[in-house]
């Protein structure tokens, strides 16, 4: 079985012409981030880097902190060719345990990172730390109930939250909750687009 933990598993994924996850914001992170005044953000686990480059040409300084070497190259590569190269970093480091270059921070976005729950709670608490206080923290994650009501996706449920683990894992957490809900998505296929079931959460670090 594959280790979706592991740098190699990563690597392999995007070793690639395409750009695995498009080059293209992701609806969720455009619609409740791009009010935001720009200042310095983390994309954890922001891969090839579609939402960071968004976020660099919105005027962000950007840190995308990944453990795929060869997507950060792409991102890098990317922000390059969109003309914001001077606004980002690449940081290759584990999102359970990273040190970021531009802590604090007023955001910080993870975006579809589906790694097992003890995993993801350390990946959480490690962004949090990195957030000023009145900072944003924003995720999206395909949801628990994507199983039975969506389509695509992880089929593990456990990589897979819901409101109710989102809402464990941050209880002691100095955060005011704004927004943990499901939301419906859509997922693109050869057979057009297909519903899915997206778990989104906005917070305020107190």
């Amino acid at each position: 079985m594959n280790d979706i933990t592991s740098r190699d598993y990563w690597n392999k994924k995007y070793d690639t012409d395409e750009y695995v996850y498009t080059t293209v914001v992701n609806r969720f992170v455009k619609e409740y981030c791009e009010g935001l005044k720009p200042g310095k953000m983390i994309d954890l686990a922001g891969g090839e880097g579609r939402n960071s480059v968004y976020f660099a040409e919105l005027g962000w300084q950007v840190e995308n902190i990944d453990i795929s070497n060869v997507a950060l190259t792409k991102f890098l590569n990317l922000a390059e060719e969109r003309g914001v190269a001077s606004k980002v970093f690449a940081n290759c480091a584990d999102a359970t345990g990273f040190e970021s270059v531009l802590t604090p921070v007023d955001l910080g976005v993870v975006g579809y990172l589906q790694i097992p729950m003890d995993d993801l709670a350390d990946a959480l608490y490690c962004l949090i730390d990195n957030i000023r206080k009145g900072g944003v923290l924003f995720g999206v994650w395909h949801s628990l109930n994507n199983i039975e009501e969506g389509f695509g996706g992880p089929q593990d449920p456990d990589v897979l939250p819901s409101v109710e683990r989102i809402q464990e894992m941050l209880a002691d957490e100095p955060l005011t909750i704004e927004v943990l809900e499901v939301r419906d998505g859509q997922v693109q296929t050869k057979d057009g687009l297909k519903p899915s079931k997206t778990l989104v959460l906005k917070a305020i670090k107190k």
